[in-house]
């Protein structure tokens, strides 16, 4: 009881959106294109398939940006992801009855209590203060390095090592002391 399945031109037939005369007209047509292809060895430029394949090359091309786009987006997530666990890992306590540090970050002032010898490691250059969701921590240069070659925002203070070995032969003040009372 299966019905046997009519094609296009005898289902516009069937439905009357196509009279007789037409359907065989453009039977003919079709015929005598193929004919004068055949005869002359010219192939037919058939649009609807040069459509088709330039909008499919298209739709690849889309494609593979969005894949681009989402793999760098995976990417910044597990970059994020490994600050976050360095961070974690390499943190300093913090003592809230130390002193206060104050630094600058996105053009605010903030403040930092850290215990008096780690204040003077972060000044030195020997420990850095790192962002962490919306806090700040404290861990040392070389873990901060680590940090901003994968995130430099993340890195808010870091000053480089000081230098004690300065050549002072040229210096005509070397053999004048620093008194060690005096505070800037």
């Amino acid at each position: 009881m299966s019905k046997q399945k009519l094609s296009l031109q005898e289902q516009l037939l069937k439905s009357g959106l196509v009279s007789a005369a037409q359907a065989k007209s453009a039977k003919s047509d079709k015929r005598k294109l193929m004919q004068q292809q055949r005869k002359n060895n010219i192939t037919a430029v058939d649009e609807a398939k040069e459509l088709a394949l330039k909008a499919q090359a298209e739709k690849a091309e889309r494609d593979r940006e969005l894949n681009q786009s989402r793999q760098q987006q995976e990417e910044q997530k597990q970059l994020l992801a490994q600050v976050r666990q360095m961070i974690e890992l390499n943190r300093q306590p913090k003592d809230t009855d130390g002193l206060a540090y104050h630094f600058s970050d996105n053009n605010k002032i903030k403040t930092l209590y850290v215990p008096e010898a780690m204040r003077e490691q972060i000044i030195r250059g020997s420990m850095a203060i790192v962002k962490l969701g919306d806090g700040y921590e404290v861990v040392s240069a070389d873990v901060a390095k680590k940090i901003s070659l994968r995130n430099a925002a993340s890195v808010i203070v870091y000053n480089e090592p000081i230098v004690d070995a300065v050549d002072n032969a040229d210096d005509p003040y070397s053999a004048f002391q620093i008194p060690d009372d005096l505070m800037w």
